[in-house]
C-alpha cells in the first residue's frame, strides 16, 4: 500500500496512536530529537505529533513547508506557538478531554496523601522506621474543598469529593447558579473561597490573570490550617510565597504536580520535607490516558491529511469550507470583541447576545459567532476551548447564547456587536474592519471608540469632570506605567464617562487599587488582548 504523507512522531506517543497512523501515512517514532535536527529534517513531513517535551517553534513551523497539522497528545498546547501556526496555514490540534479522568484523580490521590501523610509515612517504613505518632492525619470527610475552576477536571474532582462526604465550594467566572446544582457545588467568590476552605484545588489555566494568583498576598487570606493541592498548571502559586507561608504554619501542607519551571531543578519546595507532596507532572499519566490522547490527536491527523476537518483543532485555519472565505478578516477582530466583553464584566455570566448588522446580515455567520465565543470564554476556561467547542462549552456551562441580525447600521458597513449579561449586569462591546483594512473596537457600553484591539489597555469609568485624565495619568506615571495611547467617550458633559488608555507595562493589583479609590473613578478593568 502506497503511503503518500509522511508523520514525524516525537515524545514517545503511545503505539496505538502509531498504528492509526500507519494507515494513511509512512510514521517515522523518535524518542527525542534536538532542536537543531528537527528544523533540519522538518521540511520533509506533512504532520507532526508530540508531547510535552518537544517545542514547536516559529522557527520550526516556518521550516516544514509540507506541514498540515501539528497534534499534541494531551491538552496544553504552551509548547506549540499557535500563532505561528496560523499564519502558515497549519492546523494545531490538541485532545481536550483524553486525561480528565487521570488528572481529576491525580488531584484527589494528592488531596488524600497531603492529608494522610501517605509519603512520608512510606518513607520512614522504607527507611526502618515504626513511627505511628509522627503521622498524625487529617480526615476530609465532612471538611470544606474549595475547587478554583469547574471545568470537566474541576467537576470530576467536586464529583468524587462530594462522594467523600465532603462539602464544596466553587468559584469560576462562568458557574452558573444551574450548572452548580447539577456538580452539587455551593457558588462563592474568590475571597470566600480562600476563608472557607479546609482544602483547596486548583483547576484553572495559566493566563496573565492567574499568574502568581496565590502569592503572598493572597496565601495570608486563606483559612489558616488550609492544605492546597495544584494539578493544573505551574506558576499559578509563586512558589517562594508558599514555601514561607508553609514554614510560618499558616498554610499546612502543600501537594503540586506542576511547577514554575519544569523538570524542577533546586528549590526550596524540596526542603518543607513531610508538610508537602511532589510529583513531576503526572496528572496524565496513565496508561488509560496516554492511549486515550494517542487515539484521539492520531485519528484527527488521518482526518486533516485525508481532506476531512479536525474535531479539537485550536486554531483559525481548522475553519477551512469555502463560506468562511467572506468573513475571515472578521475572525480575529470577533474573538477580541468578545475577549473585551468578558474582561470588563464582573461576576458569571449568563447569556451572551451577538448581533450582526449592516453587510454582514446576509452573510453565513457561523464561524464569527463561534470567534467570538471563544473570545467570551477563552479568558477563563483557558486553552481548552477552541474554534470546534466553543458553543459546546457554552452549553455544558449553562449558558445561553442569541445570535440576532439587522441590515441597519449607522456609520459603517457592517458591524459586530457582542453582549455578555449577568446578575452584575451587562456590557456590549462592538467591532468593524475599517476601509484601510484596519480593525476597530468602535463601542464599549454607550461610548463611541476607535480602539485598535492590541497589546493592554486600562479602562476606567468616571465622572466627566476637570482634571480626572491628569490624575489618573500621574497615577500611572508614580506606579512606572507607561501610556502610549489614549481616548475619552461620554454621552454629554459633566456625566459618566469611559476613558480607555494604551498601556506598555502591566498595572499590578495594588495599583489597580489605588487608581480604583479616586475620587470620581467609579471602576477600572485592565484588559489584555
Amino acid at each position: 500500500m502506497t503511503r503518500p504523507f509522511r508523520v514525524l512522531v516525537l515524545d514517545r506517543v503511545d503505539p496505538s496512536g502509531l498504528e492509526i497512523l500507519g494507515q494513511l501515512a509512512q510514521v517515522d517514532a523518535r524518542d527525542a530529537i534536538s532542536p537543531q535536527d528537527l528544523l533540519e529534517i522538518i521540511g520533509g513531513y506533512d504532520a507532526l505529533m508530540v508531547r510535552s517535551a518537544t517545542r514547536v517553534t516559529a522557527e520550526v513551523l516556518a521550516a516544514g513547508k509540507r506541514l498540515k497539522i501539528v497534534g499534541r497528545a494531551g491538552v496544553g498546547v504552551d509548547n506549540i506557538d499557535v500563532p505561528a501556526a496560523t499564519q502558515h496555514g497549519v492546523v494545531v490540534v490538541n485532545s481536550p478531554e483524553g486525561n480528565t479522568i487521570a488528572a481529576a484523580e491525580h488531584a484527589v490521590a494528592l488531596m488524600m496523601a497531603v492529608s494522610r501523610r501517605v509519603t512520608s509515612a512510606d518513607a520512614a517504613m522504607k527507611g526502618g522506621l515504626w513511627a505511628r505518632e509522627r503521622f498524625v492525619g487529617t480526615e476530609l470527610y465532612q471538611k470544606t474543598l474549595g475547587i478554583l475552576g469547574l471545568g470537566k477536571i474541576g467537576a470530576r474532582v467536586a464529583k468524587v469529593a462530594r462522594a467523600l462526604g465532603m462539602q464544596v465550594l466553587g468559584c469560576d467566572p462562568f458557574l452558573t447558579v444551574e450548572r452548580a446544582q447539577d456538580l452539587g457545588v455551593e457558588p462563592v467568590s474568590f475571597d470566600e473561597l480562600l476563608s472557607k476552605s479546609d482544602v483547596i484545588s486548583l483547576h484553572v489555566p495559566k493566563t496573565p490573570e492567574t499568574h502568581h494568583l496565590f502569592d503572598a498576598t493572597n496565601l495570608s487570606r486563606c483559612k489558616p490550617g488550609v492544605r492546597l493541592v495544584n494539578c493544573s498548571r505551574g506558576g499559578i502559586i509563586d512558589e517562594a510565597a508558599l514555601v514561607e507561608a508553609i514554614r510560618s504554619g499558616h498554610v499546612a501542607a502543600a501537594a503540586l504536580d506542576v511547577f514554575e519551571k519544569e523538570p524542577l531543578g533546586e528549590s526550596a519546595l524540596r526542603e518543607l520535607g513531610d508538610r508537602i507532596v511532589l510529583t513531576p507532572h503526572l496528572g496524565a499519566s496513565t496508561e488509560e490516558a496516554q492511549i486515550k490522547v494517542a487515539v484521539d490527536v492520531a485519528e484527527q491527523i488521518v482526518a486533516v491529511l485525508g481532506g476531512g476537518s479536525a474535531r479539537s483543532a485550536v486554531n483559525i485555519p481548522s475553519l477551512r469550507p469555502e463560506w468562511v472565505e467572506s468573513v475571515r478578516p472578521l475572525l480575529p477582530l470577533a474573538e477580541k470583541v468578545g475577549s473585551l466583553a468578558a474582561q470588563l464584566h464582573q461576576g458569571p455570566i449568563e447569556r451572551i447576545d451577538v448581533l450582526f448588522q449592516g453587510a454582514l446580515a446576509g452573510k453565513p455567520v457561523d464561524p464569527l459567532l463561534t470567534a467570538a465565543l471563544k473570545g467570551v470564554l477563552g479568558n477563563a476556561v483557558g486553552e481548552s476551548v477552541n474554534y470546534v467547542n466553543a458553543s459546546h462549552v457554552a452549553r455544558e456551562r449553562g449558558i445561553e447564547v442569541r445570535e440576532s441580525r439587522s441590515s441597519e447600521v449607522k456609520d459603517y458597513a457592517e458591524l459586530l456587536s457582542v453582549t455578555v449579561h449577568g446578575k452584575s449586569g451587562w456590557h456590549t462591546v462592538a467591532g468593524t474592519i475599517l476601509g484601510d483594512g484596519d480593525a476597530r473596537i468602535v463601542r464599549i457600553d454607550e461610548h463611541a471608540f476607535s480602539l485598535k484591539p492590541v497589546g493592554d489597555i486600562l479602562v476606567a469609568t468616571h465622572q466627566d469632570r476637570p482634571g480626572m485624565i491628569g490624575i489618573v495619568g500621574t497615577l500611572l506615571g508614580e506606579l512606572g506605567v507607561n501610556i502610549f495611547g489614549f481616548q475619552l467617550g461620554r454621552r454629554y458633559r459633566n456625566g459618566p464617562a469611559l476613558m480607555v488608555l494604551n498601556v506598555e507595562d502591566p498595572i499590578t493589583p495594588d495599583g489597580m487599587a489605588r487608581l480604583d479609590a479616586i475620587d470620581g473613578i467609579d471602576g477600572v478593568r485592565f484588559v489584555r488582548f
